[in-house]
Parts: C-alpha cells; structure tokens; sequence
C-alpha cells in the first residue's frame, strides 16, 4: 500500500525524522518496500495568474501572456492550449530551477521576450499530464510558493503488508499502529451523522446473510458530478496510486484509503425495484466498469437490482449502473463480506482490485457505517447534495464475533526468553486496542477489537508484544541443547567415501524410482514376484523394484536416446522381494548397484576407444570392496537371469552371497533398445561397508621365493577354484598366488585350457630353502591332480 507521509502525520505526529519513521514500521513487520518524493526537485516556482493572453505575432501557436505573481506582472510566452486570462498555474520565474539542472533564464522566443515559463503537471514531476499547463483552483491565493501550497515537500511510502495485516491497508490502520509505537495519541477526523433532508430511500434485500451479513445503503439527491474534485483530495488520490476520475468515484476511493472500507456509489436512477445481495445465476453476464464483459458462475457473489447484476460483490461496478456525468442522484453502499466468501473469486475472473485486495483479507466488521457518514460529509462538502437516511440490512448472529484470548505469564517469558513488566504489557496490549478483561501476576484476559481479526491465539498476543516493545530490545543468544556426539565406527566405512571413490572411477550418481513397470521387472527377474502398489502413480509405475538393475538400465537408454554412448552410473536404494502383506517376509535390503557401458576412456586422439569389458566391471566392483580394510571377495559363476551366463559373476565375502556382476544378457539388452553392451553389479550395500579392523603383522626381513606352474586343467575349471587347493596346501608360508596366462589352442585338448601361475612363498623369520619350497610345490601339484585333476605341463 503507498501512502502520503503529510497524510499519516495529519493523523498522528511523532517527533522522529521520516527515516526513523521508515525503519520504525519496517521493525515493526510493516515493511517499507521504497520511499519516493512526492514530486520532481523544483524551486522558484509560485503560484501565478494569466491576466491576459494575446496571439504571437511571429507564431500561430504561440500566445503572449502578461502574467501576474500577486506583485508584478511578467510577459510569458506560452504554447499551451488551454492559456487564457484568469486562470490560476503554476509560474516559474527568472532563476528557477526545474529537476536536477534546468534553468529558468530570460529568452526570446520569434523575436519576442519572454520571463519565465507556465508549467504542466509532468514538468513538475507531479503526474503523466502534459497536454497543457497545470490549472488550480480560483481560490487559490497568487504569489505563494507552489511547493508549499500542494504540499510537495513529502514522502510517499510504498509499505508490503503480509496478508494478515490487512487493518493497516488505510491511513487510520497505519497510524494506529504509528501511535502505539510511539505512545501517542492520535488526531483523527471528527465523524458526525449527516443530517437528513428528505425521507427517500431504496429497498435492499440480502439473500446471502452469511456471506454478507452487513450491508448499508443511503440516497443522496441532486449531486453535481460535474464539479472538480478538490485538489488536495487528488493530489492525496495519487500519492496513493489512485487515479482521480470524478468527485463521488474520488470520495469512495479516499474513504477507502482514509479508513479501510471499500465503498461502491450506483446511479439511482439506473436502479430497479431493489438492491439484492445474491448468488449470481450460471451463465449471468455483466459489463465491468473497465470496459470487460464478464460470464458469472453460480460461486460469485453479486450485488443486483430487480433486473441483473449490478456489481461484483466486493470486486468491483458495473459499466450500466455505475456514476457518470449525467449523474443526479445516487445510491452509496457500504458493506461488509465475509473473507471466506470472496477469497480467489478476483483472480478466478482475472481481476485484482483494491476492494478486493482488502475484502479478500479482511475488513473491519464495524466501519461500515462510520465509512457512510464520511463519505455522505464529504459527497456534501464538494458534490453538495440533499441525504436520506441510512438503511440497515444487518444479520447479528453472522458477524464475526469479538475474541477473547488470555495471554500467560509463563509461555510469554518463555517465547521472548526474557521478562517484561506486568504494566508495560498491559500498556501495550491496551494501546493496540486490546480490552483488558482480567489482570493478574499470571495472566491477561483479554478482548480482541474488531480491526484486529489476526489476534486469535495466545502467540498472536506474544508477536504483538515483541513487535512493539522492539525485537531490538529482546535478548539475542546462540540456541543451546546437548549435543552427543557419536563416534565415527572404524568397522564401518562411510557411504561418503564408498560414493566418492566411484565418482572418482567415472560413474555418477542416479537417484531412479523405487517404483517401475511390472513388465520390467518380469524381464530382469521373470521368477520373482513383485511386491504391488495398492494405488501407482501409473501403469508403468506399478511394483516395487526387485533389484536396482532396471532402473539404471532404463535410465542408460534415456541417455543413449541423447547420444551419450559413454555413460557410468551408480545407485544406492532399497530393493523390495517379498509380501507386504507379512511384513517381516518384506525383504528391503540397501543395494549398491552400477553400470558400467561404452568407451574406456572418452574420445582422444590417443587411443582407439576401446570398450569396457567384464574385467573393467570387476576392478571396479574390488575397488569398492578394497575400501572396507582389504576384504577380498571370490566368484562363482552366476545363473541369474538377465545376465550372460558366460560373462557374469555371483560375489561371495567370507563364503556368504552378497551379490552379483556382469554383462547383461545380450537378447534382454537387444529387446530393450540397447545398441552395446552393458555391464552392471548389484551388492549387499552392508557388504561392502562393512569395513575390517586393521591388524598389525611384522613385515618379513627375508627373501620371497616364487615358483611359477603351468597346469593343463578342464576349461570348465574356474580359476578360483585352484587358488582354494593352492591356499589349502601351500603351507604356512604360503604368500601369494598370480595367474599370469591363460591359452588355449593348438597343441591343446580342446576340452582343456593352460593356466600359467605364479606362486610366492616368505617365511617371517628365516630364509626358505629350495627343500622346504620343493616339497610346499610337492603338495600342492598333488592337491591339484587328486582334487581338480590338474597336470603340471612339461
């Protein structure tokens, strides 16, 4: 809301400097958006009279005016339209200066003199009219700085009110909550009931007593719409961003600023039979004041006659009803509606305006008729006017009702964590308008004023009291509370880490839903049976996931349909396996999963862009594990169905299944659109943040020995599978066993493959002799032979 800094101080007048009046009602919660003057920078500017204007004798649009400044008179020469004798204008005279650096100096304009200059509205900053000088009232006394005479020197406050602050949109609202801030009392404008002249009223008849339980009319006979609007009500109108349009429009508009209640004025003579406050009927039309043809529903509130909707209720006029210049007799309204009943119903219709913006938030349930009275004064005052009496249409048992809300002791030291005195918050509490009920040591009963329906509860009342004793004053301490520190475990590695290493790898994080589409699951996992939702966002989103596999798969073709054939991605989540309907069969384990698909390494000029394979995957996959203290995991070959049987893996830890690796399973990734190979893993995410103590072992001072071995075993052997007989045979100083070539070919059964090996030996506390590595190589070829048939090739 913007308001006139001189209008709030006709109503209350504290001694502080307008910055400190800015601040004091931004700490207040009311916060100053901009401060703008209320006109451009001008001096030597008086109020002068045109005494006679003569057409320029070098110049069909120009006149010469003799223009008077209450002392002397000054030729002007003047290209305004509207320049004629006995008006009053603004005059600047030799010496002013206009905005920042124009300078009034004497001139010649087509060989004639000229001393000074008349101004318009937008030279002096004062509004958008340019279209001929500025003209004031005839009463106006001549020769007086102009500055002074429209009150220039003056601040307009743009404040941003939160909506539940809607007792400050009016300059009454405001310095209200100026008063208390700084105890003192304000002066506002004496409100006395219009004295009527004649008998005639109109019939209102209110079907929506709940919606609109207050609702005030009054006929005012012989206005006169076409007097000008005061200047001092205009120039008040547009510090406030209103518009000035005519003398009754005006009045509404300043007693809605004035006090808060927004107020409509209808022609009377465009009225029929009687005003009716109603729901409008479906498919209703009515003609807005802006020119907008509008389709009502059967939702809107109305105000209507016997005929059709006048208005909408709270929002705004209609075209057919509305104060025009033929205008003698009018009809003024004031109402009040329930918030409820016309919250959105502006906005549904693509409106915003001033009533609505304060009806919508909230109105003084008992203004209405204190906002009549005004505005008849004033409707007198400039229009003139003969006044009915007001009629009433009010249903008690719908208006809001007064509250009552005690405010504790305790809980009010408690939320400012200090104390206040027991009779600076009664002062408080009573300056904001509050009635005092009950006073004791413990607790306030109070009454709730009816401008004040954002007091409810007994916070409200705290806010209240810390807002105006000054959030400044209030203590200002670092929060406290007991904070126990858990000790990072050393036998568990951190997800943290786990996540940075395979980042640091390539890969990136993907977060997939937890939900996907029971068809893909039946593909990855066709002998698990999913776990359904009871309510899926859609058919595709209809199970939980039995694996995280599909949803980094599908989440690799997303990026595959966008040309990123090198994609390296990571998860880790719940998988769901089991029933809900036993939730202790629910299987919900945390899973790492990843995949793995494309390039090596990205586009370079130095290498030819090999592809990952399986042996890419499974360094990875022991990079993850090397984390958790050395933990080595073994493998055996997996039977799981979506991946290769050939090029794929099941993961053991201490013999203990823990998860899974490999390529998918070509025909699974053809059917899905995948136009390479993709490698993924799925493990026990427990297994692999389950990290081992580290354990202190001498490092031997003694020599290794290593024998290498070629064996001719079945091709179906596993490599695993000889590492066990080789570990369980070696001997105590058994090391380490390598496999360094594997070859099958010429020279070779085909049922056979060749293993080349290489096995280390070092004892910690002397030197091996070939004897004791002889016999340790001894038992381990005939463990070989007896356990997987394996021959020592020669």
């Amino acid at each position: 809301m913007k308001f006139s800094e001189n209008w709030l101080r006709e109503w209350v007048n504290p001694n502080i400097s307008s910055d400190d009046l800015v601040a004091q009602i931004t700490m207040a919660g009311l916060e100053v958006d901009e401060v703008l003057p209320a006109a451009a920078a001008f001096s030597g500017v008086v109020v002068g009279e045109i005494m006679s204007a003569e057409p320029h004798p070098n110049a069909d649009k120009l006149q010469v005016c003799q223009v008077s400044d209450g002392a002397e008179r000054f030729q002007v020469v003047c290209g305004a339209p509207n320049a004629r004798p006995g008006i009053k204008i603004p005059f600047a005279k030799i010496g002013a200066v206009l905005g920042a650096d124009f300078k009034i100096k004497k001139a010649k304009l087509r060989q004639v003199e000229s001393f000074g200059m008349l101004c318009s509205a937008s030279e002096l900053g004062v509004n958008d009219d340019n279209d001929g000088i500025m003209e004031l009232p005839a009463s106006t006394v001549t020769g007086q700085d102009f500055r002074a005479f429209l009150g220039l020197d003056d601040q307009i406050i743009d404040v941003d009110l939160t909506p539940n602050r809607s007792d400050c949109l009016s300059v009454a609202g405001l310095a209200r909550e100026v008063g208390v801030l700084n105890k003192i009392d304000l002066t506002p404008v004496e409100i006395a009931p219009a004295a009527v002249a004649i008998d005639d009223t109109f019939p209102v008849r209110v079907d929506v007593t709940g919606a609109c339980p207050r609702y005030l009319g009054r006929v005012i006979r012989g206005v006169d719409v076409s007097v000008p609007t005061p200047l001092w009500m205009v120039e008040k109108l547009r510090r406030s961003g209103i518009r000035s349009i005519d003398p009754i429009v005006d009045i509404t508009n300043y007693v809605m600023l004035e006090l808060g209640q927004p107020m409509h004025a209808f022609d009377l003579a465009n009225l029929s039979g009687s005003i009716v406050v109603r729901m409008a009927n479906k498919d209703e039309k009515i003609v807005l004041l802006d020119g907008q043809e509008v389709v009502l529903r059967d939702d809107t509130m109305v105000i209507a006659d016997e005929k059709a909707p006048l208005a909408i209720a709270g929002v705004m006029g209609g075209e057919g009803s509305g104060v025009n210049a033929e205008t003698k007799d009018i009809f003024l309204e004031s109402a009040f509606f329930a918030p409820l009943a016309l919250a959105g119903k502006a906005r549904s219709y693509g409106l915003h305006t001033d009533s609505s913006h304060r009806f919508e938030r909230g109105v003084d349930a008992t203004l209405q008729e204190k906002a009549i009275e005004r505005a008849t004064a004033l409707v007198l005052q400039i229009a003139g006017g003969q006044v009915g009496p007001v009629v009433h249409a009010v249903n008690e048992a719908s208006l809001p009702k007064a509250a009552t809300v005690v405010l504790r002791r305790k809980k009010l030291d408690q939320y400012l964590a200090m104390s206040i005195e027991k009779e600076l918050v009664t002062d408080i509490l009573t300056r904001l308008g509050l009635e005092m009920i009950d006073v004791t040591d413990e607790a306030w009963t109070t009454k709730v004023p009816s401008h004040r329906f954002d007091i409810a509860i007994e916070a409200d009342l705290i806010e209240e009291i810390a807002r105006i004793y000054g959030y400044d004053n209030l203590p200002s301490s670092m929060p406290q509370a007991a904070v126990n520190f858990t000790p990072l475990s050393e036998s568990k590695t951190q997800i943290q880490v786990l996540r940075s290493v395979l980042v640091s790898q390539g890969y990136q994080e993907a977060v997939t839903y937890s939900f996907i589409d029971p068809v893909l699951s039946k593909q990855f996992l066709p002998n698990i049976e999913p776990v359904p939702l009871a309510n899926p966002i859609s058919a595709d989103m209809g199970v939980m996931r039995p694996s995280l596999v599909p949803g980094l798969v599908k989440a690799y073709l997303y990026n595959q349909n966008r040309q990123q054939s090198r994609v390296r991605l990571f998860e880790t989540g719940r998988r769901f396996i089991g029933s809900v309907d036993a939730l202790e069969e629910l299987d919900q384990q945390l899973q790492i999963a990843g995949l793995l698909a494309g390039p090596r390494d990205g586009e370079a000029w130095y290498h030819n862009g090999e592809k990952v394979d399986f042996y890419d995957l499974k360094a990875h996959v022991e990079t993850i594990f090397a984390l958790n203290g050395g933990t080595k995991p073994t493998y055996e070959r997996s039977a799981c169905e979506f991946l290769h049987p050939g090029r794929s893996a099941d993961i053991f830890v201490d013999g203990r299944f823990v998860g899974l690796m490999g390529e998918l399973h070509p025909q699974l990734a053809k059917s899905l659109g995948a136009n390479q190979p993709l490698y993924v893993f799925d493990i026990a995410l427990e297994a692999v943040l389950n990290a081992r103590l580290p354990e202190y072992k001498a490092i031997s001072k003694f020599p290794e020995v290593r024998r290498d071995l070629a064996l001719l075993v079945d091709h179906s052997v596993p490599v695993s599978d000889l590492e066990k007989v080789i570990r369980s045979s070696a001997g105590d100083a058994f090391k380490n066993v390598l496999v360094f070539d594997v070859y099958q070919g010429q020279g070779i059964d085909e049922t056979k493959k060749s293993v080349a090996l290489g096995l280390t030996w070092q004892h910690p506390s002397h030197t091996l002799s070939d004897e004791e590595v002889n016999n340790s190589v001894e038992k381990v070829v005939a463990a070989l032979s007896e356990e997987l048939s394996a021959v020592v090739r020669g």
